[in-house]
């Protein structure tokens, strides 16, 4: 019942920010990877799927470089699932983006890794690539712990290859 509940109020904060957005353009990404790529035991290690949502409208241009809000979720082949909202800067260097960002979310480990707690936090280093008007590929890698917050904190590093579109 928690889990179904805390499904339904991520669908519901990602569909308010589209209608927040509706005056603009917004950028969807999905995209597959491995989930636990440094499991030194290996049986932790499977593959990821996920979806993300950026709205370009909310960049804040700061003195530390571009922000937006980022949120979405992905899940795994062993049925651990990972939902988080957090904040994504931008540097660019032509068409080559930097993007680093930081997002706190909620995870379940289905039968997959017991990373101690619910709240995990997401750090990542994405590069991406302008490809197309409006699309990007991206490369990023992802560390998820709870900052020993938990029973135990193994934590998981993860890598992805992204795609992201503005609409």
């Amino acid at each position: 019942m928690k889990f179904k509940f805390l499904i339904l109020l991520f669908i519901s904060a990602f569909t308010f920010n589209f209608v927040i957005a509706d005056q603009g353009e917004n950028n969807i990404s999905i995209y597959t990877g491995t989930f636990d790529v440094v499991d030194k035991e290996g049986d932790d290690q499977t593959t990821l799927f996920g979806i993300e949502h950026k709205n370009p409208n909310l960049f804040r241009d700061t003195f530390l470089g571009k922000f937006k809000p980022v949120t979405g979720g992905f899940m795994t082949g062993d049925s651990s699932v990972y939902l988080y909202t957090g904040v994504e800067a931008q540097y660019g260097i032509g068409p080559l983006k930097i993007l680093p960002s930081f997002a706190p979310g909620y995870y379940e480990k289905g039968d997959g890794k017991d990373l101690g707690s619910v709240l995990e936090f997401k750090s990542e280093l994405k590069v991406g690539l302008d490809i197309f008007e409006n699309s990007k590929l991206s490369y990023s890698y992802s560390h998820i712990s709870n900052n020993d917050w938990g029973d135990t904190n193994p934590g998981t590093d993860n890598q992805q290859i992204t795609f992201s579109k503005n609409f």
